[in-house]
């Protein structure tokens, strides 16, 4: 079936917003970027920087070493690492190029507390607000819903930019952003800040078009010279972090672990590329990723495998770009559902899409391809998030596995079936299902998993 121009369009569209580059895990990036943006309003360097931001936020830059920073972890390295050393220009390359000047520097502020961190109540699950200080001036910047969605810029108490499309914006507010869009010249900060930030928020793919029919109907039909250059680079970037994490000893080594242990078959081989590149990632690897879903581990989730087994079985160049058009849409799709940040682990959704690409390369059917999806959600589907961690790589192992597990299950004509669990015969409804128990029947998990981790709770006495 060919799919109509603009439906196809719209893939393209999703796969170019979506498969972007990023350093190290995206969370913190984004907390250097935000900062490094709101540095750039303020034109000095600040006596003071508070970064407030969401549950989920603070859960995935807790325990996860920010690249480039010497070993550094934490919000606070994140934001002032965006500060001395960042280019707000490489968005989530932000701080690429940081030296070891800035370094130092970082490590100094730090300890000398000029950052201090809030958490915010009543925002979206991805939220951060960076707000910087001298003695004369003062600049924000709000980034929301995705890791570089700014929408709204402050200077000394005035909205300089508000997002169209703000997301999360009160009612009250709707007039302040009609008048503060006619801001004056004289009142504005540049021309440039306003039109970067209109740039930056521009997400024009619709998700809720997207279902997995007009997935595989795009991924036989689409020129591939629409999506190659993206397609290949996807490739290198993730495969070289991948041997990275494999040649290197980098976080609990759970890709060395599986090749050493487990046979060298191609099952084992997909998991442990797989989480090898997590292993570095999640240790404050410099290497660049190219992520799915706003995270660099879904990224390398739903090419590893796949390029692996397109290796193993000596398919053809086309045939592995179609099969990863598979993989990384079918994850963009189960992860709309339930939004970027949730209790719901995202190695699920992505393994999801390496298992159904799988299925698609050997010739799979629709029927078997969405059989693979249901088997995996079956198995794994309630893996919770408790942050980015080195543990991030194992859990990435197990979602891998299950989707293979889930891959021969389906080609065998074997499925878990409807009114078995949150099952659907339908496999359209069951990913609707796991997509409402990941955004609305897990936020009470997602809300006690942050008090765990910020000893918020004394467990024992509630046991």
């Amino acid at each position: 079936m060919q799919l109509t121009k603009d439906l196809s369009q719209n893939y393209t569209t999703i796969l170019k917003e979506e498969l972007v580059a990023a350093m190290g895990c995206t969370e913190p990036i984004a907390i250097a970027y935000a900062a490094a943006k709101a540095y750039r309003e303020l034109g000095e360097m600040p006596d003071h920087i508070r970064i407030t931001c969401s549950g989920n936020m603070i859960k995935n830059v807790k325990g996860v070493t920010v690249p480039n920073s010497g070993g550094q972890k934490g919000i606070e390295t994140a934001a002032v690492l965006g500060v001395v050393g960042g280019n707000a220009d490489k968005m989530l390359e932000v701080i690429a190029d940081v030296d070891d000047a800035a370094r130092e520097k970082t490590h100094e502020l730090v300890a000398a507390g000029i950052c201090e961190v809030a958490l915010a109540e009543n925002v979206p699950n991805l939220y951060i607000k960076a707000e910087m200080w001298t003695k004369d001036h003062e600049a924000a910047v709000t980034i929301a819903e995705h890791h570089t969605d700014i929408t709204e810029i402050e200077k000394d108490g005035r909205l300089v930019f508000i997002a169209e499309k703000s997301i999360g914006v009160k009612k009250e507010n709707a007039h302040k952003a009609s008048t503060t869009a006619k801001v004056s010249e004289e009142n504005a900060i540049t021309g440039a800040s306003t039109a970067d930030a209109s740039e930056e928020n521009t997400i024009t793919g619709d998700r809720t078009k997207m279902t997995l029919k007009g997935i595989l109907d795009y991924a036989n039909t689409v020129d591939l010279a629409e999506v190659e250059e993206i397609l290949e680079r996807q490739v290198r970037f993730n495969t070289a972090i991948s041997q990275e994490g494999l040649d290197n000893p980098w976080g609990a080594r759970v890709g060395k672990t599986i090749l050493e242990n487990w046979s060298d078959d191609v099952k084992s081989y997909a998991c442990a590329r797989a989480a090898s590149g997590s292993d570095a990632r999640m240790s404050g690897c410099p290497l660049p990723v190219i992520i799915n879903s706003g995270s660099g581990n879904q990224g390398i989730t739903v090419t590893m495998p796949v390029v692996t087994y397109a290796e193993r079985w000596h398919l053809s160049k086309e045939k592995m770009y179609r099969s990863l058009l598979v993989s990384n849409l079918v994850s963009i799709y189960i992860k709309h559902y339930i939004g970027a940040l949730s209790a719901f682990c995202g190695a699920v959704s992505a393994a999801c899409g390496a298992g159904a690409a799988i299925t698609y390369m050997s010739g799979g059917t629709y029927e078997q391809i969405g059989g693979t999806i249901t088997n995996t959600l079956g198995n794994v589907g309630g893996i919770v998030c408790d942050g980015a961690k080195p543990s991030c790589a194992a859990k990435i192992a197990s979602s891998v596995h299950a989707a293979l597990l889930a891959h021969y299950m389906s080609t065998s004509m074997k499925e878990f079936l409807g009114g078995e669990g949150f099952v659907e015969s339908d496999v359209e409804k069951t990913i609707k299902n796991m997509g409402y128990i990941g955004k609305i029947g897990m936020k009470e998990t997602d809300r006690e998993i942050l008090n765990v981790m910020i000893d918020k709770v004394d467990v024992d006495s509630c046991l």
